[in-house]
């Protein structure tokens, strides 16, 4: 079957399988390898991509249930103008190491900062509840989720200025 969906505001289209997952169409249809696939069953949160805005796990949905829709990967979190807030942070935190679950866990945190200008720790927990890091102990990813938030607000603004996008995006 042929579906065809918005990537990052680009338009993406492929015959694909019914069966073939989103996350598979997100990586090998459409190139896109800062999407991770780690276990396959929506509990460790790497395949983590927003569909319409919200976080959803791309190793639970087919490719065709996001026909006609669109979807953001961590590749359009960093602009010309630099990094994200929530990539600047993450790595001035020191918030990833080896980074495999760094861009499910961005892709999840953005939109929560949107609905969360000022969050708590507690918050902050709870919206890192549904991604699973092995190397961090999440308390740097709190810290720089907070320093993201005070960023966003202090300039009015989801982007920042500055370089190394690529190595803080968590796509590499």
């Amino acid at each position: 079957m042929r579906i065809e969906v918005e990537i990052n505001g680009e338009p993406h289209a492929g015959e694909v399988e019914p069966r073939t997952l989103l996350s598979d169409f997100i990586r090998h249809v459409a190139g896109l390898h800062g999407t991770r696939v780690g276990c396959e069953h929506g509990v460790c949160g790497a395949c983590t991509v927003q569909l319409d805005g919200e976080p959803v796990r791309s190793c639970l949905m087919l490719a065709a249930q996001a026909d006609g829709r669109s979807l953001r990967t961590v590749e359009d979190l960093a602009t010309e103008d630099g990094p994200h807030p929530l990539q600047r942070a993450f790595h001035e935190a020191h918030a990833l190491q080896c980074g495999y679950c760094t861009a499910g866990i961005l892709m999840s945190l953005e939109p929560f900062l949107r609905e969360h200008p000022d969050p708590t720790e507690a918050e902050i927990r709870a919206a890192l509840a549904g991604n699973l890091c092995r190397c961090t102990g999440y308390q740097a990813m709190v810290e720089a989720t907070r320093a993201a938030a005070a960023e966003i607000s202090a300039t009015g603004a989801e982007h920042g200025d500055g370089g190394g996008a690529a190595a803080a995006a968590g796509d590499g």
